[in-house]
This record gives C-alpha cells, structure tokens and sequence, in this order.
C-alpha cells in the first residue's frame, strides 16, 4: 500500500523575484521554489508541489502580505477564467518582467554574446486589443471553490448545479467539461460580449440545447468572433449537428440584432474535438471573409486564416522587423513560416523580391491572394518543407536569399532548418519567435556561423506573460 504523504506547506514566504512563464520564485533555505499567482513582493503561505533538491514548485494558500505595487484587477472574473494573470500587477511593470523574461532566457539558455536589448515595444492599447476570440459553450458552467462553499452553506447547492441550463465563455482550468460563464470580457471590443449573451439568451428561450463534450451531444458548440480595424466584423458558428430549422432561426436573429456583421457562417462539426481545421465553414450572409489593414497593406482573413491576433501591435511587430531587416530595394528576401504572407507583404515596398514558404497549402493560397489584392508582383509563395524546397535549383529559379525573415511556432525551428539555414548563410536573418526559450536554443545552434546584433521584445497580449521578441542576426565575417 502506498504511504500517504503529508504536503509540505510553508509560511510566511517573501517572493522575490519574477522567474518566467509568469511564474515568481522564492529561496527558503536556499532552495529556490517557483510559486505561480504571485508577483515580487507577495508574503504567502505555500504549498510545495514537485520537490527536488535545489528547486520546487508551489502554490498560494493564503496570502499574509500584497506587494505595494498591485492593483486591483479590473476584470471580474479575474483568477477564475485562466486568462489575463497579470492584471493585478501596473502595465509598466509588466513590461518590465517581460523584458526580463526576454534578457534571462536569451542568457542564460542561448549563452551566445549578446549587443545592449532595445527597450519593449509595449501597447497603447490594454484592453480590448485583440481582433479574434473563441468562445465554447457548455451545458454546466463552472462554479468557483468560493461560490460553491457559499452554496453549500446556504444549502442551495445541488439545487443551483441542478438548475444550470447552458452557459458560453471559456474552458475553466483544468475541466474539459465545464466553461467559465463570462459576462463581460474586456479582451476584445463590443459587440463581442453583447452578441455571445444574445446567443445564451436566445438558446434558452427557444429550447437550442447546448453542447455536453463529455457525453458528445447538443448543438450549440464554439463561437469564433474576429473584428477587424475596418469595421468589418465576422462571426462562426460551430454547432454539434445540423438543423436547418433552428440554425435559420438562431442566425437570421442574430443578423437581424446585430446589422453590423459583415460576414456571418457557420460550421458543423460532427467530431469528438473542437478543431475545425479540417471543416469547412459555410457562408450564410455575406462574403465569408472581412478586410484588415496593416499601414496601407489590405489582408483578406476567412475563418481558418492565421492572423496576428492583436492588429495594432502586429504593425510594431512588422515594422520593427522591416527595420532589421534593412532594406534598400536590393534584396532578395525569403519569409520562412510565411502563414498568409504578412510579414513578407508588410516588408516588398523596400524588397526586390518576396519569397514565402509554408507547409500548409491554405495559408499559402491566402497569401497569394493578399499579394494580388496589394499588386505586389515581385513575391513568390510556395506550400512546402524549406528543407526540401530550398536547393540550388530553387535558387537558381528565384535568386539566393540576402535576408531571411523566419516566425516558428511556439516549438522554435527544427534543428535540421537551423542547418539548412547555416548552409545557405544569407547575410542577415531576422527571428521572430513568440518563445524567447525556444528562440534562445536556435541561436545557439546558429552562433556558429552568427552573431546577434540586435534585440527587441514586443508586447502582444498584455495582462499575460507571454511575449514575442524579435532578433537581427548578421553573418560572422570570415
């Protein structure tokens, strides 16, 4: 039989300092414990979790002391939804733990020689910031600890679990199974809360039964709401079955309420997971896409189109990256992970030619078709592993590349495109990664040929610590 054993907790604790992953670190007897919710300054009775010799990992069970320098959260569903976990901390100082993050991981991962980081490019905007959200529905919602203890005290329980008939938001933490009810979400601008309660509402009233992932029954599924800078507004809805008769109803409403969506669809997804990759999402009023702009570039985005989810800090992004890329209107420039074409488009007025290379085969359609409807003549886009696609007779056929723009998912590059972009040696490489850690590994593989020159993070999503950071690479003189 296995022996129980008792958790260690620990009072009294002084965090203090940030770690990462937002994340911040204490040292008791000089071990250092990684305590997540919790922000320099906090004093907090803890409890360990996964325990080494020299290292740990905790969490909050009281707080005996809040830093000087919280705020109060301005969301209410703040700690319950899962997103959003530095609003109790001042917009300054986050940016300042991010650029931290940026400086240790680049450091102490990468351990290459590192020029002075430029300062963060943070957002004028804070709240409200991003153009897409995904909203799931659910037959129960969840109830936070503190609710449910008032619940059960006042014996109403099981009555209030019982009586529970659908709810929309956001997958609570860690349950598959039940979504956080969000009344309002200040992540994304109205009429995004206005239009997700009118289709609670609304499914209620007419009996639209709402989707038990556990049991795999109900119509009412996901919700997608992307808004673009141009006023122009999409909404897809994802139902578990089709019902012509009741999807008519629920959209025709929904049109009829919100006269501002440009393009309203829907999708039907018959299968156990949520992703809708590989559906296809039916227009049922208007033209299945809206239009962004970037500076003066339009970007044609339908339901399943990769695009930058905060629209104004993506032109900081690409402009900052068009920066370090120091064009004069000579260079040949490939765009490796090119998605929809964005970063390449946002860089031809200053290039001799754009080329992009992609694995998937719909986003490159996208960005053929961005790159028509901006006239830009001088770009090549192709679906495929660069790997495979960039030999001598690609070369040959499009020109070597003088500068390469690369933007790897979360994972980083793969080794063997480090080497294959050690063997083309272009002259300069800009890396644009949303994973400092990931990007600090491939740096160090690409030391061998170069160094870094210049650094910048970029603050996308703020209120959380994630952070995207963006490197110039020149090629070490021989």
């Amino acid at each position: 039989m296995r022996k129980y054993k008792k958790p260690v907790i620990l009072e009294n604790v002084l965090v203090e300092s940030y770690a990462a992953e937002g994340k911040s670190l204490a040292r008791v007897d000089g071990k250092v414990i990684f305590i997540e919710s919790t922000v320099p300054g906090d004093i907090v009775d803890i409890q360990l979790g996964k325990s080494k010799k020299d290292w740990a990992e905790a969490y909050p069970l009281a707080f005996k002391k809040y830093a000087a320098n919280r705020v109060a959260p301005f969301c209410k569903h703040f700690g319950v939804c899962g997103g959003c976990q530095w609003q109790m901390l001042p917009y300054d100082q986050q940016l300042i733990y991010k650029q931290q993050q940026v400086a240790d991981n680049l450091s102490r991962i990468g351990k290459v020689q590192l020029p002075e980081m430029l300062p963060i490019a943070g957002a004028t905007q804070t709240t409200g910031y991003r153009n897409k959200l995904e909203y799931t529905f659910a037959t129960r919602r969840f109830i936070p600890k503190e609710e449910f203890q008032q619940l059960r005290a006042a014996g109403t329980a099981a009555e209030t679990i019982e009586s529970e008939t659908g709810a929309a938001g956001f997958h609570a933490k860690g349950q598959f199974d039940k979504v956080v009810a969000i009344d309002i979400c200040h992540l994304q601008e109205e009429p995004t809360n206005q239009i997700r309660n009118f289709i609670v509402a609304y499914a209620k009233q007419h009996g639209c039964s709402f989707y038990d992932i556990k049991n795999h029954e109900g119509w009412l599924r996901n919700m997608m709401i992307r808004m673009a800078t141009t006023g122009e507004i999409m909404v897809n809805m994802v139902l578990g079955f089709e019902d012509k008769k009741m999807r008519e109803g629920l959209l025709n409403a929904l049109l009829q309420q919100f006269p501002a969506i440009t393009t309203l669809l829907y999708t039907i997804n018959l299968k156990f997971n949520d992703s809708i990759y590989d559906l296809q999402p039916i227009v049922y009023h208007g033209n299945g896409y809206i239009i962004e702009k970037l500076e003066g570039f339009q970007f044609k985005i339908s339901p399943k189109s990769f695009f930058q989810t905060n629209t104004k800090q993506a032109e900081k992004l690409y402009e900052i990256t068009r920066e370090f890329a120091e064009l004069d209107g000579a260079q040949t420039v490939y765009d490796l992970y090119c998605g929809t074409g964005s970063i390449g488009i946002f860089c031809s007025e200053k290039a001799k030619k754009i080329v992009g290379v992609e694995l998937i085969e719909d986003a490159i359609k996208d960005a053929r078709e961005n790159a028509a409807l901006n006239s830009i003549n001088h770009s090549f886009f192709t679906a495929g592993d660069v790997i495979d696609i960039c030999n001598d007779d690609f070369f040959l056929e499009h020109g070597r590349p003088d500068v390469v723009i690369t933007d790897p998912p979360r994972a980083g590059m793969h080794e063997k495109l480090v080497k294959k972009l050690l063997d083309i040696a272009a002259p300069l490489v800009v890396y644009v990664s949303c994973n400092p850690a990931t990007q600090a590994r491939d740096l160090a593989l690409l030391d061998e040929k170069y160094m870094v020159t210049k650094i910048q993070p970029v603050d996308m999503f703020p209120h959380t610590h994630h952070i995207e950071n963006v490197v110039q690479l020149k090629l070490r003189q021989s």
